[in-house]
């Protein structure tokens, strides 16, 4: 029976994978600790890892999972950043979730969006005290603004249909540009600087990698407009929250939207409201009018959690089975 060690769990994972797994049966055991080095030494007897996106699977972690013997590595999500796959070898595989539910991702993108656009948690805060007055709620329409994606994968792809809807010009940037794609969802594609240059409102949707950490940064906001909107769904470190701080008491950065936040692995996913650790800079970009923040739940819909579970379990037999997947990350 395949042993899988399961890190960073909430009660909703063993709820979802318990019900997969009557189809798989596979020896799970859940850790509702982050996967480090530190709790590395656990996964000895497992043969696999199931881990989100706040484990750290850096290079003393593989050595530690080596000496274990686990031979598998399960992302249960699309991103791999945080897995150094400069120093994994043939001994142990990796596979993730590439594509769980584009559109719960798209989807939440657009209410963040709404929510500061149109200021809907000040509405909603006002209201409950029946305060119906509409001073300081004042927006503007998406319909003929010129939305910048950075990103067109799938999730991009499905955000780009969202902002036709709404009448938007829509223009893109990718490194791997889907000519096919972009006549037929009716964008454009241009260089980043052209990007940065004209778009009202940005949305992040590529992943982390070395080249583009803090591709957000002082030097690419000075050439955004005043007032832009910034949307970033994907990962905290490709923004540069110092500079992005700065850029808001400014006044350049008009709105901003955030599910994801740099430095937010020992945070998001915790209750920590009772707690006197507090993030100085995270403290500050709640305190401010103009932003909104959730705590990296853009994934997180019923179709998206079943595609995990469904996917994952797949992910593991296909390895153990036939020695190879189509989601291996190579």
């Amino acid at each position: 029976m395949i042993k899988v060690a399961f890190f960073s769990t909430k009660d909703y994972d063993k709820e979802v994978f318990d019900e997969y797994n009557k189809k798989y049966n596979f020896d799970i055991t859940y850790f509702s600790s982050k996967l480090n080095a530190e709790t590395a030494p656990l996964t000895k007897g497992y043969d696999v890892v199931c881990i989100f996106v706040n484990d750290l699977v850096d290079e003393e972690t593989i050595k530690i999972l080596k000496e274990c013997n686990v031979k598998l590595i399960a992302l249960r999500c699309a991103g791999f950043n945080n897995v150094d796959m400069k120093h994994m070898d043939s001994s142990i595989k990796v596979v993730r979730v590439p594509e769980y539910s584009p559109y719960s991702v798209a989807e939440h993108a657009v209410a963040l969006l709404l929510t500061v656009d149109r200021k809907i948690y000040k509405a909603y805060q006002r209201t409950k005290k029946y305060n119906f007055t509409l001073n300081g709620l004042l927006g503007f329409d998406i319909h003929g603004k010129t939305v910048g994606v950075i990103g067109t994968g799938k999730i991009g792809k499905c955000f780009i249909k969202i902002m036709n809807g709404f009448g938007a010009n829509v223009i893109a940037y990718d490194i791997f540009e889907d000519k096919n794609a972009e006549k037929e969802l009716n964008f454009r594609y241009v260089t980043l600087e052209e990007l940065y240059e004209n778009s009202d409102i940005i949305s992040l949707h590529c992943p982390l990698t070395e080249e583009n950490e803090k591709m957000i940064n002082h030097n690419t906001m000075s050439k955004m407009k005043d007032g832009v909107y910034i949307i970033n769904t994907s990962r905290g470190k490709l923004i540069d929250t110092d500079s992005l701080i700065e850029r808001l008491e400014e006044g350049k950065i008009g709105g901003l939207c955030l599910d994801v936040y740099e430095e937010e692995s020992e945070i998001f996913s915790n209750d920590l409201s009772n707690s006197y650790i507090r993030d100085k800079d995270l403290l500050t970009l709640l305190s401010m009018p103009n932003v909104v923040i959730t705590s990296h739940q853009a994934f997180f819909t019923k179709e998206a959690l079943n595609k995990i579970a469904s996917d994952t379990f797949k992910n593991i037999q296909d390895i153990f089975l036939n020695g190879s997947c189509q989601n291996e990350v190579k």
